[in-house]
């Protein structure tokens, strides 16, 4: 692609991946002093700014307050020449260091009283002298790498702010277009309808108050691999300013800066990213198409900017019931981030029929709570039946003490549950083989269906560190490599302190565990009667809240230490760091988030024992059920656990952004001091934004919800509402943090949500078996249904059959009673055995008939739709013709001299 100059100094000219440079190497002295970290290539200045430049023996110093004479900037993002685009701008911040040069003299400061010390007798002082250094090399790199550049100051008297803009001339995009295999059009198609519903509404001929008609829709063409020498037979390949797309342009301009050598390449000196980490850079970002503000004066629709369009039809809160416009999305953030609003939207719209259901089956259990039986019996029992102390200090207490907790927990575990379980098991599975056809049709849609992981290049810290060369076995060329071995070896120890955290998090549980039982007693022995009924309650919702707070600090403080560890297993791809990285946070998290559900739906009251022989932990008897049975118990604690997450982290996402953002518009004012009246420049706009951070902790608690929906789903009905509802606002907040708040990202290929959906497809199997012991062992449903099988189809007496009396040892409390179905010495009844049958073949029917239906239903549905079939056949039929077409007139030449 490009050429490697003849002359380059070895050590601080060394490139990754075979970087070629065009030109000669720049000496200092051609562009003056080089200490404050920027310089411009002559050639690249205008007429009217080198003119300017009174004092050549000065550094290059391109304050726009210090010109009188200097052009004035065109609209949009473009040079000063109003010609060159913006692609990317790098942003460093210096401290003025005043000098007396003495008296009548006034106070300027100095490019080199900025950075360089008279004596470097300090840290800190080297270590500015070490990051200027490393910033003149880096720039000397790029502009070997064929970029242009122009710089621009914001200057006070106590800090200055460099802007660097970068730009790629059309011979460096050719180049890198066909190395990073970028999708150029061939022939223009109509644009396709791809939303299922809206298609559905139409042929019902329902008004579909959700379609909305967005401007400057992008077009849509048959497209293949960029070749330079088959440019000819691509559309548009005559108009070098707009072939490529800005995100296209910022794409290939990341990609230089990113393998960019600034020092040594066995240090891994290496890439923007590494520089920003260092503090040589303090910001490195595309800039905006302009302003999100709707201008004052009516304009045409038409004449919004890509920002505008993406705010006015889809940032704002009164869009929340309007589709997204995925295709603006797609063009202006690329496609990872397109893809995942579209799975965001698309998990969305499906929990509209499961918060339906859930509510009906919530609503169903209210509506029916007065005929539930067993609670009428306990509410009207008196003091007939006298209960066992709760714990060794405590006194025995009467079942009807609890009538109001048992009538709630008939709304948690009624026949409409179980329905409900098994439909949620089949909507999970269902979602997602819908999905994979929606991504395979955006996918093709957004050409990025042949995107593979063999066509990425080496992460750039992969490619410095890595101590070997060896042939990549897919494309046979020479790449850095890391021995196996050592890899494995590194992720084994990183294995074993992800299960020291896990060991941690089991401490905190039983933790929590020993907490909820110390404030039950301590809410028993107050002696008040209302104290005394809901001290279970009152217990599990304050270890929750506790347990809430605990997961939250374990959780950031994993994050930072798994980021750590996968750095240090040396990951090749970017993709396979990400999802290293993913699948060691998940792995934490579902620990950290389901551990405490799971152990009040499958452990909580199994090990209680009976009087005489109870269960002990540390000296404490074992936790039992509450009395209105675990499955409300479960329904707090995943109320509290999932809605309050949810509230916490929007309120996050709501003023942290803000928070930042006023920093550093305070940082840049002070800077601008009496200047502040005057228009500031984009990248002076886009500077104080807030710098985007990735979509990981969006998925994260996305999925980590998805979750909380589908596994614990038989204890929480209303929990796809309260996901329905949190993901309204949650759409919301990320398009209004990325089109208003954030700077703009780099746009990044992607053919799917990665190993998010390999995550999704673990929890929706994992549902099914979750589900099915939680109906099982947890719930009442089972013995209710044996017992009115065997004994009394209307539950009378089921009450009095589920107790049992205290051994006859038992000497504190003779004749008290307490659940479970044992005999007066304690030994399992015949009901048990016979239940425990029922439980164990209800658990195998229900996994079979499950995963039998989803099997059909994997193989009913197709993951790629006939219509897209025939859509990727013909543009592989127009790719061929197009890349093949030289070849064949070769041939047609060749012929009449062969005869």
């Amino acid at each position: 692609m490009l050429r490697r100059g003849s002359e380059l100094v070895k050590g601080d000219r060394e490139v990754l991946l075979d970087l070629d440079y065009v030109g000669e190497a720049p000496t200092t002295d051609s562009y003056g002093s080089l200490q404050n970290g920027g310089f411009i290539p002559p050639r690249y200045f205008s007429a009217t700014a080198a003119a300017d430049d009174v004092d050549n023996d000065n550094p290059i110093h391109l304050n726009w307050n210090t010109k009188i004479n200097e052009p004035v900037p065109q609209p949009g993002n473009y040079f000063r020449d109003g010609r060159t685009k913006i692609d990317f701008v790098l942003v460093w911040e210096v401290r003025s260091r005043r000098k007396r040069r003495g008296k009548g003299k006034s106070e300027v400061p100095t490019e080199e009283e900025e950075v360089v010390p008279i004596e470097e007798n300090s840290r800190s002082e080297r270590r500015k002298a070490q990051l200027a250094q490393w910033r003149e090399k880096f720039v000397q790199n790029l502009e070997s790498a064929g970029l242009l550049m122009e710089k621009e100051e914001t200057a006070s008297e106590k800090r200055t702010i460099h802007f660097l803009k970068l730009s790629a001339p059309w011979d460096v995009m050719v180049g890198c277009a066909e190395e990073l295999c970028l999708r150029a059009p061939l022939q223009a198609q109509p644009h396709l309808d791809l939303n299922t519903s809206a298609q559905v509404l139409s042929r019902l001929c329902i008004p579909n108050v959700m379609r909305e008609s967005v401007p400057n829709r992008p077009l849509d063409y048959y497209t293949c691999a960029f070749r330079k020498s088959k440019m000819s037979r691509f559309l548009g390949c005559d108009d070098h300013e707009n072939y490529f797309t800005n995100t296209q342009r910022h794409r290939v301009v990341y990609e230089i800066l990113s393998r960019t050598v600034y020092g040594k390449k066995k240090r891994a000196e290496v890439g923007v990213d590494r520089l920003i980490n260092e503090g040589a850079y303090t910001a490195a970002f595309p800039l905006h198409e302009g302003p999100f503000e709707l201008p004052r004066d009516e304009i045409s629709p038409d004449k919004l900017n890509q920002r505008q369009v993406l705010y006015h039809y889809w940032a704002r809160w009164c869009k929340w019931y309007k589709y997204q416009p995925l295709d603006h999305i797609r063009e202006y953030f690329g496609e990872k981030i397109a893809l995942y609003f579209a799975w965001l939207g698309f998990y969305t719209a499906w929990l509209l029929p499961a918060a339906v259901v859930g509510t009906l089956v919530f609503v169903s259990g209210v509506m029916s709570m007065g005929t539930n039986t067993p609670a009428q019996e306990i509410c009207t029992s008196g003091a007939s039946y006298l209960m066992c102390p709760l714990c060794n200090t405590c006194k025995a207490w009467n079942m009807s003490e609890i009538c109001t907790m048992a009538k709630l927990g008939y709304l948690f575990d009624h026949p409409g549950t179980v329905l409900f379980s098994v439909f949620m098991s089949f909507w999970a599975v269902t979602f997602l083989e819908y999905w994979k056809r929606k991504v395979s049709t955006l996918a093709h849609h957004w050409d990025c269906m042949d995107f593979h992981e063999e066509e990425e290049r080496p992460r750039p810290e992969f490619a410095a560190m890595a101590p070997t060369m060896e042939e990549n076995p897919v494309t046979g060329v020479k790449e850095p490599y890391f021995p196996e071995k050592t890899r494995l070896s590194r992720m084994f120890t990183g294995s074993m302190v992800i299960i020291m955290m896990l060991s941690v998090v089991m401490i905190f549980l039983v933790t929590v565990v020993m907490c909820r039982g110390i404030i039950s007693v301590m809410m028993f022995h107050t002696g008040s009667p209302v104290l005394r009924t809901e001290a279970g309650t009152i217990a599990n919702i304050s270890s929750s809240i506790v347990n809430l707070g605990l997961i939250l600090l374990m959780g950031r403080v994993y994050t930072a230490l798994a980021e750590q560890l996968t750095k240090w297993e040396m990951h090749r791809t970017q993709t396979q760091y990400d999802n290293a990285f993913i699948f060691k946070v998940f792995i934490f998290q579902f620990v950290n988030f389901y551990s405490s559900p799971f152990y009040v739906a499958f452990f909580k009251g199994r090990f209680v024992g009976y009087p005489t022989n109870y269960g002990t932990l540390f000296g404490m008897r074992n936790e039992d059920c509450g009395p209105g049975g675990c499955l409300i118990e479960l329904a707090e604690q995943l109320f509290i656990i999932m809605v309050g997450k949810q509230l916490i982290n929007n309120i996050q996402e709501f003023i942290i952004p803000k928070i930042k953002a006023w920093r550093q518009k305070r940082t840049l004012a002070k800077v601008l001091g009496s200047k502040k009246s005057r228009e500031p420049q984009r990248w002076e706009e886009d500077y104080q934004l807030v710098e985007c951070e990735g979509l990981f902790e969006e998925y994260l608690e996305m999925v980590l919800q998805f979750g909380f929906i589908t596994i614990f789903v038989a204890a929480f009905p209303l929990a796809p509402l309260f996901a329905l509802l949190n993901n309204w606002v949650e759409i919301r907040l990320d398009s209004h943090k990325f089109v208003c708040e954030y700077r703009r990202p780099v746009a990044e290929r992607a053919q799917n949500i990665g190993v998010w959906f390999n995550i999704l497809e673990a929890l929706s199997h994992l549902s099914v078996i979750a589900n099915a012991f939680l109906i099982a062992f947890t719930s009442e449903f089972l013995p209710r249904l044996l017992y009115q099988y065997k004994f009394d189809s209307d539950l009378n007496g089921y009450v009095n059959f589920s107790l049992s009396y205290a051994p006859l040892n038992y000497t504190k409390y003779s004749m008290c009673r307490y659940k479970a179905y044992r005999d007066n010495n304690g030994n399992y009844t015949l009901f048990y055995w016979e239940l425990l049958a029922v439980r164990l073949g209800f658990i195998i029917a229900f996994e079979h008939m499950v995963f039998f239906v989803l099997r059909a239903i994997d193989w009913i549905v197709p993951d790629v739709p006939e219509s897209l079939e025939l859509k990727m056949k013909r543009e592989r039929y127009l790719a061929k013709q197009a890349l093949a077409e030289n070849q064949e007139a070769l041939l047609q030449a060749t012929r009449p001299l062969e005869t």
